[in-house]
Formats: structure tokens, sequence, C-alpha cells
């Protein structure tokens, strides 16, 4: 990721444009990083990544009854491994 300040940002906005495209650029001022400056495709990429959180309470009896019959992928199997010392 490209870090560049505020002054050499405003100097050469198009060129941190399109390097933006590649990879997000932090723009700091003061020594601090202030703004990150990324593509449209890497926003939307994130956004659609969000948590959505629900109320226990409101989760139905259909939804209740696909949460026990799902089932992991054969291609998975290898991260249960990770789990085996897990205690609650």
């Amino acid at each position: 990721m490209s870090k560049i300040t505020s002054a050499e940002f405003q100097r050469n906005f198009g060129l941190y444009q399109d390097k933006a495209l590649a990879e997000p650029v932090t723009i700091t001022k003061n020594g601090r990083e202030r703004l990150v400056l990324l593509s449209v495709e890497e926003y939307q990429r994130l956004k659609r990544r969000d948590r959505r959180v629900f109320r226990i309470e409101d989760v139905t009896d259909e939804q209740l009854a696909a949460i026990a019959q799902a089932k992991v992928p054969d291609e998975y199997a290898y991260l249960d491994d990770e789990l085996k010392d897990w205690k609650p």
C-alpha cells in the first residue's frame, strides 16, 4: 500500500488516482494517516463483506432448521483440525 502526504496527493492527483486502481493509497496529514483512496471495485467488495447482524429472537424456525442441516463441503474438511483442541 502506498503512503503519501496530502500535499503530494494534491500535486499529483492523477497519478495517485491511477495507483489506487491497483492498490489502496494512504494519505497522511501532519504525519498521521487520514484517508485511504481505493478503487470502486475494492470499495464494493468490502461493502459486500459487511457483517449482517440480527437478534437471536428474530431467527425463524426455518432458519434454525437450515443451520442445523448445514454441511461443510468435503474440500474444507481439513479445517476441522483447527478445532480439535478448542474448548468452550
